[in-house]
C-alpha cells in the first residue's frame, strides 16, 4: 500500500515544526506532510482575550462574518454589515506574547507561501519556494484552479517592508528578553551536528525548561504529536506530561520549532533575507472559488485533493459550538476544505492535534 500524503496549512512556526519532524524522523517518528502551505503571519491572537476585547466594544464574536489586518487595522466585519475597525498597536493586549520572538513573516520553511499583503482586494500574494510549489502553482494555473498576474513593485517593496518591520521588531524583544537571563532558542541558529549532538541530550523536561516555561511555546502540537509513549497533551494552554519519557527519547525537543534550529533547517543568515529564499513571487486569484483573499489556498487544496497528489489536508476551521474558535482536523473531503476557508486571527493555532487524533484513531 503506498504511503499516505498529506498537505498542511499552516503558520511559520508552525511550518518550521512540520521540517524538524520530517529532518529528523529516525527521532520523531517522521509525519505524513508532504506539501507545506506556509500563511503569512504577524502574531496570533488570544481566543479569550480577543472575545473580552470585543465584549468590551459591544461586539459579540457570533456577530462576527471576517477578521482581517488591513493597512495597519485590525477589523472585524459583522454579519448585518458593520465594521469594526481599531489600530493594530491596540490589539497587545490580546496578542500572544511567544509570537513576539519570531522573525518569520512569510512563511519560509514551507513550499508555498501565501497572504494578502502586496496584492489588491479579492487577490492574494504567493511566493513559490522551491521545485515542489512550483510544480504545483505552473499546474494550477495551467488548468484553471487559480488566475495569476506579476506581483506590482509597490506590492513587492510594502511585503519587504513589512518583513523587514518584524525582524527588526522582534529581535528587538529577544535582546530585551536575553538582556534578563530568558533565552530564545530558535533564534540561536547552529550547524547540524550541533544541533543534534545538543537535542540528544534533551528530554520534555528541557523542553519545559527552555521553551515553556520561559513563554516560547507556540501551542503547535509538535511535541505532543511525536510522543512515543502519548503522555504529552496539550489543550489550549501549555503542553504538561502526564507519565514518565521513554528512557533516550529525545523526539519533543527535535521536533519543537522554538528550540534550536539547525542550518540546514534556517539557514544562517535568515533575517538577512526578509522574504526567505524563493524562486518566484505573484499575484493569484481562484474565480471558481469565493474565499477570502481570492481563494487561493482553498483552490490550491482543492487542485491536490481531486489529483490525488495527496490524500487528506489538515487545516484549521471553526469549533462547533463557540464562534471563532479554531479547531484543528484532517480531512479528504473538498467540502470541508471549502467550508474552512478564511484565516481565524483569534487562534491557538493546536494544528498537529488533528494528526494526533487521526494517529490514535487508526
Amino acid at each position: 500500500m503506498p504511503e499516505e500524503k498529506i498537505a498542511m496549512v499552516g503558520t511559520p512556526c508552525q511550518a518550521i515544526a512540520a521540517t524538524k519532524i520530517n529532518k529528523y524522523s529516525d527521532k520523531t517518528g517522521g509525519s505524513p506532510i508532504t506539501v507545506k502551505i506556509g500563511l503569512f503571519c504577524t502574531e496570533n491572537f488570544s481566543y479569550a482575550y480577543l472575545k473580552e476585547f470585543l465584549a468590551e466594544n459591544d461586539i459579540d464574536m457570533n456577530e462576527v462574518k471576517e477578521f482581517r489586518i488591513d493597512k495597519g487595522q485590525f477589523k472585524a466585519k459583522l454579519i448585518y454589515g458593520d465594521e469594526f475597525s481599531t489600530p493594530i498597536i491596540k490589539t497587545r493586549p490580546f496578542t500572544r506574547k511567544n509570537c513576539n520572538i519570531c522573525t518569520d513573516f512569510t512563511a519560509n520553511n514551507s513550499d508555498i507561501s501565501v497572504g494578502s499583503v502586496g496584492s489588491e482586494d479579492g487577490w492574494s500574494t504567493v511566493i513559490v519556494r522551491n521545485e515542489t510549489g512550483k510544480k504545483i502553482i505552473d499546474d494550477c494555473i495551467e488548468n484553471g484552479y487559480l488566475k495569476s498576474k506579476p506581483l506590482e513593485e509597490k506590492g513587492l517593496k510594502l511585503l519587504t517592508r513589512l518583513s523587514n518591520k518584524k525582524i527588526k521588531d522582534n529581535s528587538k524583544i529577544v535582546e530585551e528578553r536575553e538582556s534578563v537571563g530568558r533565552q530564545v532558542l530558535s533564534q540561536r541558529v547552529i550547524d547540524d551536528e550541533e544541533f543534534e549532538k545538543e537535542a540528544d541530550l534533551c528530554q520534555f523536561n528541557n523542553l519545559e525548561a527552555d521553551v515553556i516555561s520561559v513563554g516560547g511555546c507556540v501551542l503547535c502540537g509538535a511535541c505532543e504529536y511525536v510522543c512515543p509513549e502519548d503522555i504529552v497533551e496539550i489543550n489550549d494552554r501549555k503542553p504538561q506530561k502526564y507519565g514518565k519519557c521513554r528512557e533516550d527519547c529525545h523526539a519533543c525537543y527535535y521536533a519543537c520549532p522554538r528550540t534550536y534550529l539547525s542550518d540546514t533547517v534556517v539557514p544562517l543568515d535568515m533575517d538577512e533575507k526578509p522574504l526567505g529564499n524563493y524562486i518566484d513571487i505573484m499575484s493569484v486569484t481562484a474565480e471558481s472559488i469565493e474565499g477570502q483573499d481570492g481563494g487561493a489556498v482553498t483552490s490550491i487544496l482543492v487542485y491536490l485533493l481531486e489529483n490525488k497528489l495527496v490524500d487528506e489536508v489538515f487545516l484549521v476551521g471553526q469549533d462547533e459550538d463557540q464562534a471563532w474558535k479554531p479547531k484543528s482536523f484532517v480531512t479528504g473531503r473538498i467540502q470541508d476544505v471549502v467550508a474552512a476557508s478564511g484565516t481565524k486571527y483569534s487562534t491557538v493555532p493546536v494544528g498537529f492535534k488533528a494528526l494526533k487524533n487521526r494517529k490514535l484513531n487508526k
